[in-house]
């Protein structure tokens, strides 16, 4: 059985590193808005951190249920 976390974690993962590549080529995009923050930047890294545990746990969630049932097997 999938465990949720490991899709919503990958998602992040990508959608993180879409947003803070955007954000280190194109640092200055709409000055105006933004007030000279960039806000892709910091926001990819905060998607970044998020997505890296669940991405972990949801693994090792797996892991651990296809030892469990590799054990009821034997």
């Amino acid at each position: 059985m999938m465990d949720l976390r490991l899709p919503i974690g990958i998602f992040f993962v990508l959608v993180g590193l879409i947003m803070v590549g955007y954000g280190v080529v194109s640092p200055h995009d709409i000055p105006h808005i933004t007030e000279k923050v960039n806000i892709n930047l910091y926001w990819g890294i905060v998607l970044l951190v998020f997505g890296a545990p669940m991405t972990l746990f949801g693994w090792k969630a797996e892991a651990k249920a296809k030892a469990e049932m590799k054990a009821k097997k034997l």
